[in-house]
């Protein structure tokens, strides 16, 4: 081996009969060194089953959940990555997946579209541009749908996860994927033999998962001679060819395989190599081999949110080695489709029999005791019976799903594979064009609704195979209990199709898993606990809605106080809850003294699986955080205006206690409060009414600080340490005067006078919180401030009402302002949004105007805004000097 500094000069050089030197493309021969780095971007599935939605995770705080969290550390700054100079000024932003390898989980990408889809946007746009680079080959691969452990499915689901993971890519890409990356890289024979029937073409292991490989036989030698390689020495340099043919057959099948680079892989997730582009360079350079053979791959492959999340800032290294290290050295980056078309393999491999990337001893990380991923004294004895409890009840689901599927589908497996095609869009125009293309005869409504419960319960029963169940060290950690809420999903769905009572069996086969933690004793108690109190009713969405809606339903019906006051809006009403539909025919409020009571009528539709309840609610606020709702089901209009009817002729009693009695006797006796609100919403609604009372305190610490100001200042201009009591009094009144002064520049931004006004005070603010030390804690101050930035920023690049200088200054003195607070303001997006234009706008406008003769004036003040902006413009203003 040699390292990159000692790679022979004539690398990517060809020479003719005569000796003469003729350069070859890299792109078209396989010639010299080429480079590819692989990112396994995934997060689990996190979304409730019942909401089809993330709910807050107080573990990724400040952040709504780990999702969120890890995209602003990782797969959005991939896809803006800085390029700085000395100065710490942006010299370039690459999209890091224009150059990566890389598969990216369906469900990620799902929740990337939904949640940032310029970022979806740029990795489709990568995908594109690597195909046009690399002669339609691009860097983008699939991946099994929801990265369950190929080797232990069945074959039923071995089929569906690639079905699925394939139907995904190109309903996103627009194209078929040439490779696919397996859940932990787990593969068998079986799952190899499934890949080359679906059309895949190649998958990428690691270099312990071989065990003897050789040259492909040719004329010259029919028999080459086998070289063990079951130590992981195996060559990852080069491609190689894995044979299936079984007795008997005889076409050659066979599937193509790389072995990325196993040290280097390992050092890029757990050592510094990632946080120098020079030693990553050398790093790689290390590998290349010095046999002077005409091409070689070196090839790495790590979790795609090593970069920038569990390594921040890595992503800038990244981006520096693929767009100035690589080249400067000569090495092409590629992408393995493409150099399996300039260089088929040469080389046949036959692999272990079941292997891992993360398991020393096969596949039993996901299904024994073998001690991967444990930590301490906790063992992993829970994992085989957890195992053999979802797999006696995906068994007992097969049972449901044939016996119930065949009255609605002419091929229900079929069906199935084909559900990828509603997973993704979930209209309801594209389901019912589903179900008629799949139905054995046109179903009436509630037939509908059940053809679509056992397809959602054969979705579940895939997703409670996903690998992360198993990989840590406790079953009851969140990745436990989500698999086991897709399980009780499945669950719930069969016994609404078929009546079958499973859960008391599955209860038996969970409580053989025993827990680590002594609260939880074992599986089945950890199910009881975490997953049966998590589970969903239509009640509860209405109860949802039902004390929702006295604070954000019929706002203009908020507007009374007085005693007695009632609002009626007749069917008019629709909303979503989560994933359900809510369309209200009637709504009721009114309001005696402290009290508040709603009744209300609604359809509750699941947009999942289409079931309806027609409901009837009613909610008493009693003030402050007390809240009774009661729900029954409709029985009809009569019914309805006349328990209606009672309850107001209770309120007015104005006694609390008489208006539940009623509640409860017209109503049902089962009731629900904040606590039984989902958390998302239970937490705003605490905000909400925690507001009063926190405005008064903000009053409060205000007058203090005011009366106490010259105490407060004498202490700091002495040098002393200030009372904590003044501190925390002048932090709070400045924060909340900062907040109150931006919310109304945010509301009067593009009044000029008014403007400029808040932002004179927001500047004394400043100084003020200066002279004083104060840290103001204001995140949604800071949110203003990036959205007023960004909004100013794009109206004056593509101004078109003539107040260029205007605006400018605005923006200038918003940023100023920004910095001076110093809360914390990220200019990120900013800064992206500048750069973009610098290149296709400002910059070829000026050297147009400079053409012409023109007056130059208003493109200099846009090179002094980047500057702000840390944006390095120096060769742009080369151009005015």
């Amino acid at each position: 081996m040699t390292s990159a500094a000692e790679l022979p000069a004539n690398a990517g050089v060809h020479f003719t009969d005569q000796e003469s030197p003729q350069i070859s493309d890299p792109l078209q021969t396989a010639t010299g060194v080429y480079v590819t780095v692989h990112g396994h971007f995934y997060q689990p599935p996190r979304e409730n089953p019942y909401l089809d939605a993330i709910e807050r995770q107080p573990g990724a705080a400040p952040f709504h959940d780990w999702n969120e969290r890890i995209h602003h550390e990782c797969y959005r700054p991939n896809a803006f990555a800085r390029v700085f100079n000395d100065k710490g000024e942006v010299v370039g932003i690459a999209n890091n997946y224009e150059y990566l390898s890389f598969n990216i989980g369906p469900t990620l990408m799902s929740w990337l579209e939904r949640h940032d889809v310029e970022v979806y946007q740029r990795i489709l746009e990568a995908d594109r541009k690597s195909c046009s680079r690399l002669h339609g080959h691009g860097n983008a691969i699939a991946q099994v749908y929801n990265h369950i452990i190929m080797p232990l499915a069945n074959e039923r689901d071995k089929y569906t996860q690639i079905r699925w993971g394939k139907a995904d890519f190109r309903s996103r890409f627009g194209r078929d994927p040439e490779g696919m990356w397996l859940a932990e890289t787990a593969i068998d024979y079986p799952t190899l033999e499934a890949l080359v029937n679906e059309g895949i073409r190649f998958v990428v292991l690691a270099p312990s998962q071989a065990q003897r490989c050789r040259p492909l036989p040719n004329h010259e030698d029919a028999d080459p001679q086998w070289h063990e390689v079951g130590g992981s020495q195996i060559d990852p340099t080069r491609p190689y060819r894995c044979y299936l043919n079984c007795d008997g057959e005889s076409e050659t099948r066979y599937i193509d395989i790389f072995f990325y680079d196993g040290p280097i892989s390992r050092d890029m997730g757990f050592s510094d190599v990632l946080y120098n582009s020079a030693h990553l360079v050398g790093r790689l350079g290390a590998a290349v081999r010095g046999d002077h053979r005409p091409a070689q791959l070196i090839s790495v492959a790590t979790d795609g949110e090593t970069f920038g999340h569990h390594k921040g800032g890595t992503e800038k290294t990244l981006a520096y080695a693929f767009t100035e290290e690589f080249p400067r050295w000569g090495w092409t980056v590629t992408n393995f489709a493409h150099y399996l078309s300039i260089h088929p393999p040469s080389w046949e491999v036959e692999l272990k029999p079941v292997t891992a990337w993360s398991c020393a001893h096969g596949v039993d990380r996901w299904q024994d005791d073998c001690g991967c991923g444990g930590g301490g004294e906790w063992h992993q004895k829970w994992r085989k019976p957890l195992r053999d409890a979802l797999n006696w009840l995906r068994d007992r689901l097969i049972e449901v799903y044939e016996e119930y599927g065949k009255q609605y589908f002419c091929d229900p497996w079929q069906a199935r594979d084909e559900y990828i095609q509603v997973i993704r869009d979930r209209t309801p125009a594209n389901v019912q064009n589903f179900l008629e293309r799949y139905q054995n005869h046109p179903l009436e409504e509630s037939e509908q609704v059940d053809a679509l419960r056992l397809l959602e319960m054969q979705r579940h029963a895939l997703l409670m195979f996903t690998s992360c169940g198993w990989f840590f060290e406790e079953i009851s950690r969140p990745e436990g209990t989500q698999i086991l809420r897709y399980a009780a999903r499945a669950l719930e769905l069969a016994g609404e199709v078929a009546g079958v009572q499973l859960e008391k069996d599955f209860l038996k086969r969970l409580s053989l898993a025993p827990s680590n933690v002594e609260e939880f004793y074992n599986g089945a108690m950890v199910y009881r606990q975490l997953v049966m109190t998590a589970q969903i009713s239509f009640n509860q969405v209405a109860a949802q809605y039902a004390i929702t809606s006295l604070f954000n339903h019929h706002k203009s019906d908020r507007s009374g106080n007085g005693v007695g006051n009632q609002q009626q809006n007749p069917l008019l009403y629709h909303k979503r809850v989560y994933c359900y539909s809510v369309r209200e025919s009637d709504h009721q409020l009114q309001r005696l003294g402290a009290l508040t009571l709603a009744v209300g009528h609604l359809k509750l539709v699941s947009e999942i699986t289409w079931e309806k309840e027609h409901l009837v609610f009613a909610v008493l606020h009693l003030g402050g955080w007390d809240f009774h709702c009661c729900i029954k089901s409709f029985q009809g209009r009569r019914d309805y205006t006349e328990l209606k009817t009672q309850l107001f002729n209770v309120l007015q009693q104005a006694s609390a206690a008489r208006t539940i009695l009623a509640m409860t006797k017209l109503v049902g006796e089962e009731s629900y409060s904040l606590e039984n609100l989902f958390a998302e919403e239970r937490h705003r609604l605490m905000q909400l009414l925690s507001q009063e009372t926190l405005t008064r305190l903000d009053q409060l610490y205000t007058q203090t600080y005011r009366d106490n100001y010259g105490v407060l200042m004498a202490f700091h201009r002495h040098g002393l340490t200030a009372p904590q009591e003044l501190q925390v009094a002048a932090e709070i009144a400045l924060g909340y005067r900062c907040m109150n002064t931006l919310r109304s520049l945010e509301q009067d931004w593009g009044e000029a006078q008014l403007s400029r006004n808040y932002i004179i005070e927001l500047q004394a603010i400043a100084t003020e919180a200066q002279h004083l030390c104060c840290q103001l804690n204001i995140p949604e101050g800071k949110q203003i401030l990036e959205k007023l930035i960004m909004r100013s920023l794009w109206q004056l690049l593509h101004d078109t009402n003539g107040t260029f200088e205007q605006d400018i200054q605005g923006l200038q003195q918003l940023i100023d302002v920004a910095y001076q607070l110093n809360v914390g303001v990220c200019f990120g997006r900013a800064q992206e949004l500048y750069f973009s234009c610098l290149h296709s706008q400002i910059e070829p406008q000026l050297l147009a105007t400079l053409a012409n003769g023109g007056n130059c004036d208003r493109y200099y003040q846009l090179l002094m805004l980047g500057e702000k902006l840390s944006i390095d413009v120096a060769p742009c203003l080369k151009h005015l000097q």
